[in-house]
């Protein structure tokens, strides 16, 4: 199947080649393919973005789409000014809304305001811009964390509001909240489509790989690599006890195309792998320690936070609208991450 045309706007020091260039730029200026559907994704020289990207370049793409990725240099989506003009520049039919401020426990818990703060801005600026400028449909971005701390287990889509989240992020995590609020809102006053999609662990190639701000798998990783060039042990933050459910970037991307092309509800939905494969971090570090070919000793510290001892997710919901799809196996994805950072080592983000 051909392809839609595909822009993806030049972003950090990493360069995305375009496909179809020229019919992207004349797209409703009366040459080239018309297109019914522009799909405009914020964030999208991060982690899930280049992902989704990459599944739409390599086939999943349909002809009546044109897909423009948009990164922080195209416009600063704390500012109400920039996101507007961003939004008439493209004037998108359809939104994958990723964009965030974004990090792992550590930066978290000392930066609470900020990310609160932040992604407020950020939120609020692009679900009102869409619906001032009549986009059809939002597809945003949410996170387990920020479900309860104390809850029952497995967590699904209705618990979200039920009580306070873990401590340690609790200004992300209601700042992520406040999307889907904003999206009951919006489909309440205006009945515009706006939802919501809430993935578990994700990780995969153009991750951010920085050892102190970065999420656990791609910091571990990042140390591996460290530890095997220069034949020290690996050191794990925490006990290597707490439980997470880790979803490869390829695969959540596919979810995402077809949240944004057949998922009906207003209501959020848990993109996850299913319960049992849940591993420990312990399982997932030697995991990486097999992929990297590490022969070093594994170190736990205890004297760093474990953070949120588990965050299981119900898949129930996917499984019901989508019975069949196939993840990939945990170690294969892991070991695909180590092999792309490994590869692309001077150019990752770290």
């Amino acid at each position: 199947m051909k392809t839609g045309a595909v822009n993806i706007l030049e972003s950090g020091k990493t360069r995305i080649n375009v496909l179809d260039k020229n019919k992207v730029e004349m797209a409703g200026e009366g040459g080239g393919v018309e297109k019914s559907k522009r799909i405009l994704v914020t964030g999208g020289s991060g982690l899930v973005g280049r992902a989704i990207a990459k599944v739409v370049s390599e086939g999943e793409g349909r002809e009546d789409e044109d897909w423009i990725f948009l990164s922080s240099r195209d416009a600063d989506l704390t500012s109400a000014e920039q996101t507007r003009a961003v939004f008439e520049k493209h004037r998108p039919t359809h939104v994958i809304h990723l964009a965030a401020m974004v990090g792992g426990l550590f930066r978290n818990m000392k930066y609470n305001l900020d990310f609160w703060r932040n992604n407020v801005h950020i939120n609020d600026n692009v679900l009102h811009c869409a619906h001032e400028l009549g986009v059809q449909k939002v597809v945003s971005c949410l996170s387990t964390c920020i479900f309860p701390d104390k809850t029952t287990y497995p967590i699904d889509e209705t618990m979200i509001h039920n009580g306070p989240p873990h401590s340690s992020n609790f200004g992300y995590s209601y700042a992520k909240r406040m999307i889907d609020v904003q999206n009951r809102a919006y489909s309440q006053q205006y009945g515009c489509k706006f939802t919501a999609v809430i993935p578990t662990n994700v990780f995969g190639p153009h991750d951010n790989f920085n050892m102190e701000d970065g999420h656990v798998l791609p910091g571990l990783i990042h140390k591996a690599y460290l530890a095997k060039k220069e034949g020290s042990s690996l050191t794990v933050w925490g006990s290597g006890k707490p439980r997470r459910q880790f979803i490869y970037s390829l695969d959540l991307a596919r979810l995402f195309l077809w949240v944004l092309r057949e998922y009906q509800e207003v209501e959020p939905i848990i993109l996850s792998v299913g319960e049992e494969d849940e591993v420990s971090i312990r399982d997932a570090a030697e995991s990486i320690v097999e992929a990297m070919a590490l022969k070093g000793e594994l170190v736990y510290d205890g004297t760093k936070s474990d953070g949120q001892f588990k965050k299981t997710a119900s898949n129930k919901k996917l499984r019901e609208y989508l019975p069949q799809f196939k993840f990939t196996p945990f170690k294969q994805a892991v070991k695909e991450t180590c092999d792309w950072f490994v590869t692309n080592y001077d150019t990752a983000r770290k």
